[in-house]
């Protein structure tokens, strides 16, 4: 089944380009140790493992696909290279299904959740902000009433950025001053959520790493307060992290994951890197869904992660 209908002739487009990097220092390279091979011998497995640690992949998850690679062609009697090609590329899907990502439908919301509530976190300079703006404008483009919530009080310019963003988007920020306590901003803009029927609340978190416990302490009575007012919120912690860091995606992740309950994972940048090999990692060893990924500046450039679009777009076969 082509991927047209599901992503727009557009999207997969942009998809193609945004991995063009990754695709040129990841899988070009391993197409390259595959052709004229005969045979899966030890020194292609060697060559293999290389490729997929410089590209981020992560040793433990390039250990994992090297595995099932072994296991496949003992299985099925590889025969040529396009079939190695083709093994490989469903191992990697096969990786990213067992890590329980799905395949999500185009920034649709669950119907049950009034409001849907989303705690963004991440470190500051990973697109955060960018990111909350971006999916409030595809949020509201679904006719959805939007609400912005500026709980990343320790920085000035982060309170500007949001508002920015709200101002461009056409949707309500809630703000308080610079050190003002993050969880006051959090209540009052679930409040605000509540009395004026939103649909979808964003509330960007501050992301300083210098004290987990710190950093935990303050998620924790952010979530606190949110569930005052909805118990059963947040609905969703979106983590965002920068696909252009590598390994220090991963660093990041272990952070967060072990300060709050991380739901989903927004990876941003991955047009300018040739790191994109992260999102195998990131998503096998954390276990946690990769939902958004970013593969431009423009706000439609933030795409649904789909595990198929995904690998298609980095062997760049036609979906």
């Amino acid at each position: 089944m082509a991927l047209f209908g599901l992503f727009g002739k557009e999207k997969k487009e942009d998809l193609d380009k945004g991995l063009e990097k990754t695709r040129e220092g990841l899988f070009s390279r391993i197409s390259r140790a595959v052709a004229g091979k005969a045979t899966v011998d030890a020194e292609f497995l060697d060559e293999l493992e290389e490729i997929l640690i410089s590209s981020d992949v992560g040793l433990d998850t390039t250990v994992k696909i090297i595995g099932r690679l072994e296991e496949r062609v003992a299985r099925d009697k590889y025969l040529n290279t396009a079939e190695l090609q083709h093994i490989l590329r469903e191992e990697i899907v096969r990786l990213l299904t067992d890590s329980n990502t799905p395949d999500y439908d185009d920034f649709q919301l669950p119907a049950s959740a009034d409001p849907y509530i989303i705690l963004v976190v991440g470190v500051n300079g990973v697109g955060k902000t960018t990111t909350i703006g971006k999916l409030a404008s595809q949020f509201k483009s679904q006719g959805k009433k939007v609400l912005l919530g500026a709980a990343d009080t320790f920085r000035a310019a982060a309170i500007d950025q949001l508002s920015v963003w709200a101002d461009r988007t056409g949707v309500e920020i809630i703000r308080h001053q610079m050190g003002a306590d993050p969880a006051a901003v959090a209540f009052d803009t679930v409040n605000v959520a509540k009395n004026k029927g939103a649909d979808v609340v964003l509330i960007d978190t501050a992301g300083r790493l210098h004290n987990k416990v710190n950093l935990m302490n303050e998620l924790s009575k952010i979530k606190r307060v949110i569930q005052k007012v909805y118990p059963d919120a947040p609905q969703e912690v979106l983590l965002v992290l920068d696909a252009s860091t590598g390994q220090n995606a991963l660093e990041q992740a272990r952070h967060f994951t072990a300060a709050t309950e991380v739901t989903a994972i927004a990876l941003t940048k991955l047009d300018g890197t040739a790191k994109g090999g992260v999102v195998l990692g990131i998503a096998d060893q954390f276990r946690i869904p990769v939902k958004y990924i970013g593969v431009g500046e423009q706000v439609h450039q933030l795409q649904v992660f789909n595990k198929k679009a995904f690998v298609d777009a980095l062997f760049h076969e036609p979906a």
